[in-house]
């Protein structure tokens, strides 16, 4: 078949044409063509829409207009949608280096799996990709190729071309070439080195005021806030940020304590890990480093140097206990067979990303993610925007089929004389997929998913969670599966009256009841001998570990639990309650209300995701974990667990909400402008849905209360909580602009002097009856300020019955001319289930270690640890962090 088109300048390639002719061929494209400017991503070593590389059979194809680079199958696609027709393909030849053995020619094949590892001689290297190719060996040769490519004929143009091409082109092909990775960062153990050395590090002044830190329960000393809390060197007062580096939410306590006071460096609580922490100079304006942070921490009671340490200065890899851990959970000592094919492709570790590829080997094991994206992949792909890097359902689908479609994961080839020199020289490897271009998008704008550092797997499950609920593909929302309802019921211990209330969980928490361990006399004989061992510097026995049953730590998941910061809204004060298990989230409570959590399922989810809560800190702020075996089911049944409602004799509490103080910068705010809602702070929202609040609420809560926080729109939520339309999205009547919006919203009621219901909804936020609020608005024409000095000036407010009557009138008018809003969309049904799929961690905390998932595939478990997938022959069940079950259908 003769190729299309001409080869331009390729020796043996055709006729060569003159200088000139290049150059009128490229004249129509030259306006498309662009040189990479600062800030241009550059992609050379990977498609957007497939893990095609240079290395691939049909090579890589950069659009030269874009920068976006795709594979054979795809680059006709972004020719159609955009109309670019210059391209610079890529492609890396592996040749094969033949050497004898035994007077026999052995040609060492690559396979698709690994098999010998690459290796060059005599190389034409000019490419810089990220690859894990090994070019500095010598049994494979590589060379790089470039050329030009004008769609839809296919013209090629070899490249070095310096004669034959216009000189902008051949400046944009040269910094093509030479354009690094758009994913590269600075190394991570050079980091810090960058950063500057405060001129207050060496100097700073503590004050001897017997202040000590406790390691957890922080919250601002001035607002209560309880995220995005700073601990100043000088003080030791905790106070919230606001404008720092890693763009988190606050009130500016911190920084007015510094204009108050003068001192200067502050330390991000959370971050305090053994190789340093957050540190910002107010006054230099800018992160710093402190060489002497460790002194000056333990001037406040945080030994940050032992944190991942141990009383005989052994470090975690070095104590013989979390090795065994280690050895147990990965199947170490076990000859285990390599899986290949569809649904058995590993992903690479890009640098402590185990967190991500384990969550996302289980996520794609479920049928509604694999239709949701992989079945809708043409779709997805064509109908993607300009740039599908940036696109979350692209870059899911394109994940998705990396994984399944078993088009990376397939077996080396079978020689028999190749496999017996695998077996003398080699172990089998597997390559995978490598997750960057998916990583890189997740966890944009997030501080901790951004970094290199190891992440909680349960925090990044949430948090894709949160990115499937925003980027719903259409009404289809795989994410549905694990939405089930939690019934919070809350008894006041002084009047015994209680409070139902219902909201949105995607996981339930299980605590570890290490009082029901069954082998309490072999743990105590152990940790005699340990010390004991320690003391004397001998070898550390062999770990013992706790053996907790599973229903232990399930009764412990239902038990009451009382409530000491309680407001009983029967008192009108606060109160001592009692209230079912707390499901808290770790690190994302708020101050305030904290007594309505419960423990019963008022729907049970089609997959349940069970979490154990296996880390803690000690009063010594050194992070610990709980090294346990429980006896975790493969069939669960949880129907007893089911939410019953108000019982009879039981009787309510009154509806009354507690007082809110509302920051007197905000209120300022909140009086001058609504907020566009393109300009809701979405770290607000994000922190009151990790809570496990429906999305779209958290977003009318932040908008609503005009950006004020989230300690303010966490109360507008417990008010509106029990509204139909309280998960539905956010819209704006009328809506046109910032500037409309504000006068109409703040300016005057509307012609039936019936005020917006956006004011309504900051009055009422703030604890104020409805009709309050509507009577002290028509009062004031609409003018929120006055509108509250109103309500405060008319405390004996009572309710007019004129305006009853038509407050009556407008709702039902509201109710037939609008239908009633759905709740969240929940899949409810049986509480059996059955275990298909667990993730392990390894180590002491989940800043460090590593994270390893098994799942139950055709019958057989299988271990999925980065880019090695292999059959299970003993998977740790009892040693898990978080399990997913399927339920089973009655």
């Amino acid at each position: 078949m003769q190729r299309r088109g001409a080869l331009l300048g390729v020796p043996g390639g055709g006729r060569k044409m003159a200088a000139g002719d290049v150059g009128e061929l490229l004249v129509p494209h030259m306006p498309t063509i662009r040189v990479p400017r600062s800030g241009d991503r550059v992609y050379k070593s990977e498609c957007a829409f497939s893990y095609d590389s240079p290395s691939s059979e049909g090579g890589l194809y950069v659009c030269m207009n874009t920068f976006l680079a795709f594979g054979r199958e795809h680059v006709e696609r972004h020719f159609r949608k955009t109309g670019q027709s210059v391209y610079m393909h890529l492609k890396r030849h592996v040749r094969e280096v033949r050497h004898r053995l035994s007077g026999e020619l052995v040609s060492k094949v690559r396979g698709a799996s690994g098999g010998a590892l690459p290796k060059r001689r005599n190389s034409k290297i000019f490419l810089d990709l990220d690859t894990d190719d090994d070019l500095n060996s010598d049994n494979y040769e590589y060379e790089d190729e470039a050329k030009l490519v004008i769609f839809p004929d296919h013209y090629e143009i070899a490249l070095p071309n310096i004669e034959e091409l216009p000189a902008l082109v051949t400046i944009a092909c040269d910094a093509v070439l030479n354009s690094k990775s758009p994913y590269r960062k600075p190394d991570p153990d050079t980091w810090e080195r960058e950063l500057p050395v405060s001129k207050y590090a060496n100097n700073l002044t503590q004050l001897d005021n017997g202040v000590r830190i406790p390691p957890s329960g922080w919250k601002c000393a001035r607002c209560d806030l309880r995220e995005n809390l700073w601990l100043n060197l000088t003080d030791g007062s905790v106070l919230c940020g606001k404008w720092f580096f890693d763009s988190s939410g606050g009130n500016g306590h911190a920084l007015e304590h510094y204009r108050d006071m003068g001192y200067p460096l502050a330390v991000k609580l959370g971050t305090i890990t053994p190789d340093g922490a957050d540190v910002y100079s107010f006054q230099e304006e800018e992160p710093v480093l402190d060489p002497h942070l460790a002194k000056h921490l333990v001037h406040f009671g945080i030994d940050m140097l032992h944190m991942h340490g141990t009383e005989n200065g052994l470090r975690d890899n070095d104590i013989k206990p979390r090795v065994s851990e280690w050895e147990v959970i990965q199947e170490t000592g076990t000859k285990l067979k390599p899986m290949y094919g569809p649904g058995y492709t590993g992903l690479k570790n890009l640098g402590n990303s185990c967190y991500l590829s384990s969550v996302m080997q289980a996520i794609f094991s479920i049928p509604e993610f694999q239709r949701a994206y992989v079945g809708n992949l043409p779709r997805i792909f064509d109908h993607s925007p300009l740039d599908p890097t940036q696109d979350f359902n692209t870059q899911m689908t394109k994940l998705g089929h990396g994984l399944l479609s078993g088009q990376y994961s397939k077996p080396p080839v079978k020689s028999e004389l190749i496999e017996q020199v695998m077996k003398e020289e080699h172990k089998p490897q597997q390559n995978g997929i490598s997750p960057r271009m998916f990583k890189a998008f997740v966890s944009k704008s997030h501080p901790e998913f951004s970094s290199n550092r190891q992440q909680d797997a349960q925090e990044f499950f949430l948090h894709l969670v949160n990115l499937v609920e925003r980027n719903r593909i259409g009404s289809e929302n795989p994410s549905d599966v694990f939405r089930f309802l939690v019934e919070e019921r809350t008894q006041c211990c002084q009047t015994r009256k209680v409070r139902y209330t219902e909201r949105v969980d995607y996981l339930m928490q299980l605590p570890v009841a290490m009082e029901a361990a069954t082998n309490k006399d072999e743990l105590i004989a152990y940790e005699l001998t340990r010390r004991e061992a320690e003391a004397n510097r001998r070898p550390l026995p062999e770990l013992v570990r706790a053996r907790i049953p599973f229903s232990a730590c399930l009764q412990a998941f239902s038990e009451p639990e009382n409530v000491d910061d309680f407001w009983s809204s029967a008192l009108q004060a606060k109160s001592a309650g009692v209230k079912g298990k707390k499901k808290k989230r770790k690190k994302k409570q708020l101050g305030g209300v904290t007594s309505c959590r419960t423990s019963r399922f008022a729907s049970f989810p089609e997959y349940l995701v069970v979490q154990i809560k296996k880390f803690t800190f000690g009063l010594d702020w050194v992070p610990k974990k709980f090294d346990v075996s429980i006896d975790m089911p493969d069939l669960l049944d949880i129907s007893h667990l089911r939410a019953r409602g108000l019982q009879p004799g039981e009787e309510e509490l009154p509806d009354i909400s507690p007082p809110i103080v509302i920051p007197d910068d905000s209120k300022d705010r909140l009086m001058n402008q609504l907020i566009d809602p393109s300009d809701i702070d979405e770290s607000s929202v994000m922190q009151l849905a990790e809570m496990g609040f429906p999305l779209e609420a958290c977003r009318k809560a932040v908008y609503f209360t005009g950006n004020m926080g989230a300690e303010v729109a966490f109360n507008w939520i417990i008010v509106h909580m029990e509204e139909p339309d309280f998960a539905e999205p956010l819209t704006i009547p009328g809506y046109g602009g910032a500037a409309s919006a504000g006068a109409s919203v703040f300016g005057a009621a509307g012609l039936d002097n019936q005020p917006p219901e956006e004011v309504i909804a900051i009055i009422t936020s703030m604890g104020f009856p409805r009709n309050q609020a509507v009577q002290a608005l028509r009062a004031t024409n609409g003018n929120l300020e006055r509108a509250l000095d109103w309500i405060f000036n008319h405390p004996e407010f009572e309710e007019d019955g004129d305006f009853m009557i038509e407050m009556e009138n407008n709702a039902n008018a509201n109710i037939i001319s609008e239908a009633k809003p759905e709740g969240p969309r929940v899949k409810d049904g049986s509480g059996m289930y059955e275990l298909f799929a667990f993730i392990s961690h390894m180590g002491t905390s989940t800043m460090s270690g590593h994270y390893v998932c098994h799942i139950k595939k055709e019958g057989r478990w299988v271990i999925y640890n980065d880019h090695k997938v292999c059959a299970s022959e003993r998977p740790p069940k009892d040693l898990g962090y978080m399990y997913f079950y399927r339920r089973i259908p009655s």
